[in-house]
């Protein structure tokens, strides 16, 4: 696999991740009772945007080296 290659498949598992990560733990501004005045009450109040991506990282890395040692190891 090149690095190109490498890049694009890291990449797309990435983003695949991150949206499976983002839902987790946030809690929006009506269930925490404290509803911002002029915004969406579904609008979350933590997001915590670096730690999911940071989350998302580790876990694409671990996916990535899966994919990596199955595509190594793949007789074309």
């Amino acid at each position: 696999m090149s690095i190109a290659s490498a890049l694009a498949v890291y990449f797309i598992i990435w983003w695949t991740v991150l949206f499976a990560v983002l839902p987790f733990g946030v809690r929006s501004q009506h269930e925490a009772g404290a509803i911002a005045e002029g915004t969406e009450p579904g609008a979350p109040v933590l997001p915590g945007l670096l730690r999911k991506a940071a989350i998302t990282s580790l876990i694409a890395a671990v996916i990535f080296a899966f994919v990596w040692y199955g595509w190594s190891n793949f007789d074309f």
